[in-house]
């Protein structure tokens, strides 16, 4: 593989996925002294700050890496194949930050090594607030070479950098995470509803839960700030959150190990999926257990 230069404030970087968190995290490039040109296929997704490209091929044209935010594998795909991977320079790092699934990276990456363009996947943790404020964790997969000239633009995204394995591991290791996050979220707003039915305070269940063991980042982040006061504005889909299950799913059967309790907790999140509107953020999973329980009570 080509040497990889370190990816230092001044440097070129082509920024591909400019929505719910890759605004954010472009601009953060941008206040941090990164020279970055952005692409998306919406027309609207032009981020005030950020240097708008006409075409992912311009965007990425002489940058010293390239970091895509793209929802899934297919999409990432149908951007560096065919064509865009060629037109980089040996040695430009192309980081996917986004949640794909590790056997296709892998696959990428092979096709991209031998081109001399070392691929890492680093996909994220932390959400819109982290990647606004640069707290992000960052699960980086790859050659160590390119993962340790990424880490100052990785820096700039979150406090926690973990080189996590080879080419793969971030991407399955992301998965995994997101299976724990949405099993939590399922199983605490059962526990809340069922505590508000029985004539309990939420904010008071909350209060006490989050100093208590059944403490989760669902309790003490996402019910206190999207799902008690209703606003339902995560910024991450319902859709988005099942892609990552099946995949973490995948994984434990591959190994052959049982995911029982992830596979009855992917079967819920499909259910919720196709019943809640389009779009909807996986917050809303309260408003479907909701409506389960109005449904059973007619």
């Amino acid at each position: 593989m080509s040497d990889v230069a370190p990816v230092v404030p001044g440097a070129a970087v082509g920024f591909i996925g400019l929505g719910h968190m890759g605004s954010p995290m472009a601009r953060r490039l941008v206040a941090a002294g990164y020279a970055v040109r952005g692409f998306d296929a919406n027309p609207a997704a032009r981020p005030e700050g950020v240097a708008a490209a006409r075409s992912a091929t311009a965007a990425v044209t002489g940058a010293a890496a390239v970091v895509l935010m793209l929802p899934d594998s297919a999409a990432v795909e149908s951007v560096l194949t065919p064509g865009l991977l060629e037109r980089l320079a040996p040695g430009t790092p192309i980081v996917d930050m986004g949640s794909s699934e590790p056997a296709r990276t892998r696959a990428l990456a092979e096709q991209a090594a031998k081109l001399g363009v070392p691929l890492v996947d680093a996909p994220v943790s932390g959400g819109v607030r982290g990647a606004e404020r640069g707290t992000l964790t960052v699960m980086a997969g790859g050659d160590p070479e390119a993962v340790a000239a990424l880490r100052p633009l990785f820096g700039v995204l979150g406090t926690r950098v973990l080189h996590v394995g080879p080419v793969g591991a971030g991407h399955a290791l992301k998965a995994l995470n997101n299976l724990l996050s949405a099993t939590h979220l399922l199983v605490s707003s059962e526990a809340v509803l069922a505590g508000r039915e029985f004539g309990l305070d939420p904010q008071v269940m909350l209060e006490a839960i989050n100093g208590s063991s059944g403490r989760s980042g669902s309790t003490e982040d996402k019910w206190p700030r999207f799902m008690l006061n209703r606003r339902f504005d995560s910024g991450f889909g319902v859709g988005l959150l099942l892609k990552d299950l099946r995949i973490a799913a995948g994984l434990a059967r591959d190994a052959g190990r049982p995911c029982l309790l992830g596979e009855a907790a992917v079967e819920l999140w499909a259910r919720a999926a196709a019943e809640l509107p389009a779009g909807a953020d996986h917050t809303e999973i309260v408003r479907w257990l909701e409506l389960r329980h109005d449904e059973k009570g007619d």
